[in-house]
């Protein structure tokens, strides 16, 4: 497609290329000095939306990524107040504020239909992804920190605090977060996903103050950014902006931030591990899984043949491994786990049984490989497949809502390809692959070829026996009152007293009255006082007129 009539001189478009589907063109630029890039959705709608993502690859579970998530939201270098995101709230109209951690990536979106109030809140989002305070006290809140159980009194225990310290501490109670870990764990034996990225409890408290400021500096950098916008907001008004309010003030960092393949295990391996439940009771609690690790989730084209396949296995009752799982004696249910997930950079399926026993994971490995075995040797019918497809089809082209708009909807569907050095355009244009895999079906030997290649002769597998634990509870609790001891048992008097003011100063800073007025905000004269409503198309019907209003869904 031609050149844009404008671009901004402090970047370099790439290429336009539209999506007929979707009723939108996609324009990719690339900042010339910092490199970083710039994805923009063309179309025809006032909801302009605005995300700003970071490639954030821990090496450890200290969750590194997410306490900096937390307290990069806690104030800036031109909006120093304690809490702007929730501030902005009241102060704009915002159609969709947050901020998110993946395993791999960190992103900042939110949507307006005012364009000033959108101006307000790319300010306050630049300013806090790039110029963050990082204040140590808003570490110590939102990262963790020991006090005493009473704070101003010495002489009772210490215990750890923080508002990730204690969401990670109730997320990893639950069973199928620890399953899920535990098998990516094993997955992924040298690459980030090895490592949990929320943070796992015992690990938090050894992340240091000056290593969320190292992993800030080299991973919150513009050459380790991407910016994509979609909206009726031309691309070199939005450059213009990011480059004043942000890329100006910034070099090329040469960080080479990203996630490598995975090393390919030699052969299946089998792995067993424990989990915290707090009942007498705890026969027939253990969860049995496998698990294999597939291709790039870059490629549009392995994806959409990994989700076929994974769907004509387990999509409903009558899909044969599920059937098997459903039917089997060897446990209760099918995993939570069962399916494809495609968030990594390189894909897995996982599948398997809960409600089960240790001393039957070989025989549920077993009853999963036969049926594989089954369906790669006969196949399954060709309605079947054509189903499933058809469901597929439907999934990828769905405006689901979620309470997400439609533009970050098509903005986060390009961003793994985006992380992973893969094409988001490519990734958003679904048609032509969709085509090719209904040609592809119509082999009645590409189904079996599908679960032969990616499963049956796949070695890098895994399964993991994850049975409970009665005891496991208390001794966490345990280690940790030992190394809270072990600490105090080390404090002065001098730096006791100093855990004691930390605590105050803290409680004065979460209870001071930080002045609004910095923020931005939207007056009665910035709110139109007419709505625009879409034209529709009228036809006459029998039964009365019909207005119909056409909309690019995929």
């Amino acid at each position: 497609m031609n050149k844009p009539e404008k671009i901004y001189p402090t970047f370099d478009w790439l290429r336009s290329q539209r999506i007929e589907s979707l009723n939108i063109v996609v324009e990719e630029y690339r900042h010339k000095k910092t490199g970083a890039p710039h994805y923009h959705l063309v179309a025809d709608n006032a909801e302009n939306v605005f995300m700003v993502a970071l490639r954030t690859v821990p090496m450890d579970s200290t969750g590194v990524a997410h306490i900096l998530e937390h307290t990069a939201l806690c104030g800036s270098q031109h909006y120093p107040v304690r809490d702007p995101f929730f501030m902005m709230t009241r102060r704009s109209l915002n159609t969709f504020m947050n901020a998110f951690t993946s395993s791999d990536w960190t992103a900042y979106p939110f949507a307006s239909q005012n364009r000033k109030d959108f101006n307000n809140l790319m300010d306050v989002y630049l300013d806090a992804v790039f110029f963050s305070r990082l204040d140590e006290l808003d570490f110590a809140q939102e990262g963790h920190r020991v006090e005493f159980e009473k704070p101003d009194d010495m002489n009772t225990p210490l215990v750890y605090k923080g508002v990730v310290f204690n969401e990670m501490k109730g997320a990893m109670s639950s069973a199928t977060s620890v399953l899920w870990q535990k098998m990516t764990e094993h997955l992924f034996p040298t690459t980030t996903y090895h490592y949990n990225s929320g943070g796992e409890p015992e690990n938090i408290p050894d992340l240091s103050y000056q290593e969320l400021k190292d992993f800030y500096r080299t991973h919150y950098h513009p050459s380790n950014a991407i910016f994509m916008t979609c909206g009726d907001i031309p691309a070199c008004e939005h450059q213009q902006r990011i480059e004043e309010r942000a890329l100006a003030q910034f070099d090329h960092l040469d960080c080479n931030i990203h996630v490598s393949d995975e090393r390919r295990l030699s052969a299946p391996i089998c792995v067993e591990d424990v989990y915290a439940l707090d009942e007498a009771d705890i026969s027939d609690k253990t969860h049995i899984v496998l698990g294999w690790l597939l291709g790039k989730t870059a490629s549009l084209q392995d994806m959409l043949r990994a989700h076929l396949m994974s769907g004509v296995l387990l999509d409903n009752a009558s899909s044969p491994l599920r059937h098997a799982l459903e039917t089997s004696d060897l446990g209760a249910a099918p995993s939570p786990l069962c399916g494809l997930e495609d968030s990594n950079r390189e894909m897995c399926f996982t599948c398997g049984l809960e409600g089960s026993s240790p001393e039957h994971a070989a025989a549920v490995e077993k009853l999963i490989l036969d049926v594989l075995t089954d369906v790669a040797d006969n196949g399954v019918p060709q309605q079947q497949v054509e189903a499933v497809l058809h469901q597929l089809e439907l999934s990828q082209r769905e405006i689901g809502g979620d309470g997400y708009p439609y533009g970050l909807q098509l903005i986060l569907g390009g961003l793994t390809a985006a992380i992973h050095g893969g094409d988001p355009v490519a990734v958003l244009n679904l048609d032509p692959v969709l085509e090719q895999l209904r040609r592809d079906i119509q082999d009645p030997n590409f189904i079996r070829t599908l679960v032969r290649t990616n499963l049956l002769t796949n070695q890098h597998r895994v399964r993991l026996t994850l049975r409970p634990d009665a005891k496991l509870s208390k001794q966490r609790e345990q280690r940790e009152a030992e190394k809270l001891q072990a600490i105090i048992n080390k404090l002065s008097d001098a730096e006791k007293q100093n855990i004691v003011q930390k605590a105050a100063a803290l409680t004065l800073r979460q209870n001071q009255q930080d002045d609004v007025e910095i923020l931005p905000k939207v007056g009665r004269a910035d709110v139109p006082a007419d709505l625009a409503i879409p034209k529709g198309k009228t036809t006459q019907s029998r039964s009365g007129a019909i207005t119909s209003y056409d909309q690019g869904t995929n």
